[in-house]
């Protein structure tokens, strides 16, 4: 059965996307032009009455939110990969990791990204993108204190809140994080991994 993931790779769809590529399922990305409204249509409110991606539907089962789909696929599809928990307190530590990124990380990455780079040149406001780095210290400091003499955030091994927490915070891969090496070191650990490269294709 191929599972289908509605959505574009350079929006939170590439984090389904690269968990797809981490278990070697089968898969169709099916496109949604946000500009075109196929977000708005019925077909696709019907999916997620939000009109919001990604959307996952493997078989019969419809599922919205990045992170919940990602949780979802590794532990359905993991099969001895080790990226899924092996136990409840992995789990939990999986869960705190990923929500500790949504909700502490992951805006002010988009806002500073957004205003540092990605914007055309008179669209960027530098107030906005200092205020987002600084935002973004204290919970930087938070992550490279954990991966202190680690290599992944939960375990021995890559695994779901790592690849979570990465993509969460993908436009970082442009900011200097010379103040947080161990950060620096995880990101481009996670980043290097040929299921990231090959996500990483379809989204740049």
């Amino acid at each position: 059965m191929t599972v289908k993931i509605y959505g574009v790779p350079a929006t939170r769809t590439f984090r389904p996307i690269w968990m797809a590529h981490e278990l070697g399922i089968a898969h169709e990305i099916v496109p949604i032009d946000r500009a075109a409204g196929a977000n708005r249509t019925p077909e696709f409110l019907k999916l997620n009455p939000n009109g919001a991606m990604p959307v996952v539907v493997d078989g019969d089962f419809v599922l919205w939110e990045s992170m919940a789909i990602d949780f979802y696929l590794v532990k359905k599809y993991d099969a001895g990969k080790g990226i899924a928990p092996r136990s409840l307190e992995e789990e939990a530590l999986a869960l705190q990791w990923t929500l500790f990124a949504v909700n502490t990380l992951e805006q002010p990455a988009i806002d500073w990204a957004l205003n540092a780079f990605v914007l055309p040149a008179d669209k960027r406001d530098a107030k906005v993108a200092e205020a987002a780095s600084a935002k973004m210290q204290a919970p930087l400091k938070v992550l490279d204190g954990a991966l202190q003499g680690k290599q992944f955030l939960v375990g021995d091994r890559f695994t779901v809140a790592d690849l979570n927490v990465a993509a969460a915070i993908y436009r970082l891969l442009q900011m200097d994080l010379a103040k947080y090496p161990a950060v620096d070191a995880w990101l481009d650990r996670c980043y290097s991994r040929p299921a990231a490269l090959s996500a990483r294709k379809l989204r740049e």
